[in-house]
């Protein structure tokens, strides 16, 4: 399993109406964290052809962070089945190392051109291993 790691501090912007992270922008960091994994562990060329998008969400809030907190990010590919990817992506409290969301995301693989579902190509599964 081929783990990659983000941090950030929690901005005012990131909050709701009760000063903790609102739950929209943990879907939005989901999502940026995974592209980011897929954008360098796979080289522009190859991607070219390829589009995500989301078939599911399941996400798990544990407990809230707050303004200044830091939040560490961290992903994986837990499995992959034909066109689809499942991507786990945990959120810590990078202080007390406490989770504050797990998340596990089940992409599907389209083809640019088509916008069909397309198996995921062993080449590609491999740089995730």
């Amino acid at each position: 399993m081929r783990t990659y790691t983000e941090s950030l501090v929690v901005k005012a912007s990131d909050l709701d109406q009760n000063q903790h992270v609102n739950n929209v922008r943990y879907v939005e960091w989901i999502q940026e964290i995974s592209k980011s994994h897929w954008e360098v562990v796979v080289h522009r060329d190859e991607r070219a052809n390829m589009v995500w998008v989301v078939k599911n969400h399941n996400i798990s809030y544990q407990r809230p962070a707050f303004l200044g907190d830091e939040l560490v990010l961290k992903t994986h590919i837990q499995e992959t089945k034909g066109p689809l990817s499942y991507r786990v992506v945990e959120i810590s409290n990078n202080k007390t190392g406490e989770v504050v969301v797990k998340a596990i995301t089940q992409w599907c693989l389209l083809d640019a051109a088509t916008l069909k579902p397309k198996r995921v190509p062993e080449d590609i599964q491999t740089k995730f291993q």
